[in-house]
């Protein structure tokens, strides 16, 4: 007896093994957990890089994988058939989750994680809903055919029918959205394009089922696809030269035209937005009028140029000592130099009262604007600059040419030390907010200091450390 007991356990546990839903079932109490971990440890990695398939990864973890084990525990385990509505019903909503999940995968590879300026980036928003459209509708017919029994021959019939009917309906809107198609496979802009048309001219922004976006500095011009199909527009993006800012300025008919063309083309030059490859150019047009022509590399940077170009150039021309708009500058007048001597210069140099008004004649206060360039690198100063009013920056360039930050300085400091030694500067100053300063010519000011020579070896100090901090790559230092 205890013989066949033994023999009939062993055979019901052979029966269980050889069971179709053993496996089945073995394999979903084994893979689910794993699965479930590997997943979470992948989610998190990439939310830890903030990566734009954590989505599509958490619909994986926290849908699609737990309906797929449901699926295959009733069919296979519980063998409840395929038909019964409860299982089909699963079975929709699987498939609906796993078009979803590859929709969000497919955007997040191809277009959310493409790089800025690729051409992916720049595609319009309405080829993805068109895209979107067509695969949604595909997978829905599949999900009605294979899990429903539907045929959907006769769906697409009537859809056909029903299309017609709708178009119709909505003329107008379907006339935008084919234009808006249109628009899309000719390519005339991109997504970043400025567009000059008769009733806007700005930036595109968005193309959408209906309308083109423009931002156009005063607010967002909303444009129909079927106007904007019918207008003929210029695409300022793709021009067939450089773009170019034109402005007219007015000077005084005393002043010389080549200064004032100089003096033009010398802001123009350092305006951040001009293209590195071109040269502005600075005309007379006769009676004070001037025209000043300035390549930019984008139609976007024409407010900012030409608001920073002016604020420059009102600095600048007074400074020269040329009378934009007609209007002279009285800012240097002899008492204010004198108290930029006493306060500022008298301590840097160790001037005494009688030192203060000889200099006084030969000193002259100036103005520079936010961000202005006071002193370029490798330019030999032709004076030395006292910091009265402001702060300056200092900054070197590093192998690439940008620009690297060396030291700051306060009222009471001083620039173009390297006037006395007629050596290139090592650095470029620039205005920290508007400044005002005492400039002093390099003979008059070579003159005096080569009478004091403790004086001379403590200025000669200070190149050095300034040499020093130039080649000092840490925190910008503050000096007084």
């Amino acid at each position: 007896m205890p013989t066949s007991r033994s023999g009939g356990c062993r055979s019901r546990g052979v029966d269980v093994i050889a069971a179709p839903w053993f496996y089945w079932s073995l394999g979903v109490a084994a893979g689910l957990p794993a699965a479930l971990i590997a997943l979470t440890e992948w989610h998190n990695a990439l939310a830890r890089r903030r990566s734009h398939l954590a989505g599509p990864v958490n619909l994986l973890r926290t849908y699609l994988l737990p309906l797929g084990a449901l699926w295959v525990l009733l069919v296979k385990s519980f063998e409840v058939p395929v038909d019964v509505t409860s299982v089909r019903i699963i079975a929709t909503l699987f498939g609906f989750l796993l078009l979803l999940a590859l929709l969000s995968g497919l955007n997040a590879i191809l277009f959310r994680g493409a790089p800025e300026e690729s051409w992916r980036r720049r595609l319009p928003t309405i080829l993805f809903d068109v895209a979107r459209l067509v695969l949604v509708g595909v997978g829905l017919a599949l999900i009605l055919s294979y899990i429903w029994g539907v045929k959907i021959g006769g769906l697409f019939a009537a859809l056909g029918v029903t299309s017609v009917v709708i178009g119709l309906m909505l003329q107008n809107s379907v006339g935008q959205i084919v234009s808006g198609l249109f628009l899309l496979f000719e390519q005339p802009f991109r997504i970043g394009d400025w567009l000059d048309t008769p009733t806007a001219r700005g930036r595109v922004v968005e193309v959408n089922w209906r309308a083109v976006h423009i931002e156009t500095g005063h607010g967002l011009q909303i444009m129909p696809n079927s106007v904007l199909a019918g207008l003929s527009f210029t695409n300022l993006s793709r021009p067939s030269e450089t773009h170019n800012l034109t402005l007219q300025l007015t000077f005084s008919p005393a002043d010389p035209p080549d200064q004032v063309c100089e003096l033009l083309t010398d802001v123009a030059a350092a305006l951040p937005q001009q293209q590195r490859d071109g040269a502005a150019r600075g005309v007379a047009l006769g009676g004070g009028s001037y025209r000043i022509t300035i390549p930019l590399c984008s139609p976007a940077d024409d407010g900012a140029a030409q608001a920073l170009f002016l604020r420059w150039l009102w600095y600048a021309a007074r400074r020269a000592g040329l009378r934009l708009d007609g209007a002279a500058d009285d800012f240097s007048t002899p008492d204010r130099v004198a108290q930029a001597l006493q306060t500022v210069v008298a301590p840097a140099l160790r001037l005494t009262e009688a030192d203060q008004q000889a200099l006084q004649p030969y000193a002259r206060l100036v103005r520079y604007g936010a961000d202005e360039l006071m002193q370029g690198i490798g330019d030999v100063p032709g004076g030395m600059t006292f910091v009265v009013a402001g702060g300056v920056r200092l900054t070197t360039a590093d192998d690439t040419g940008a620009p690297v930050p060396v030291a700051v300085l306060d009222a009471g400091a001083f620039l173009g030390l390297t006037t006395l030694t007629r050596q290139p500067n090592v650095t470029a100053a620039h205005a920290l907010g508007e400044v005002t300063a005492l400039e002093i010519g390099r003979d008059h000011i070579a003159d005096f200091v080569m009478r004091k020579p403790a004086l001379l070896a403590d200025l000669g100090r200070i190149i050095d450390e300034r040499r020093g901090l130039a080649t000092h790559t840490g925190a910008p230092e503050r000096l007084g």
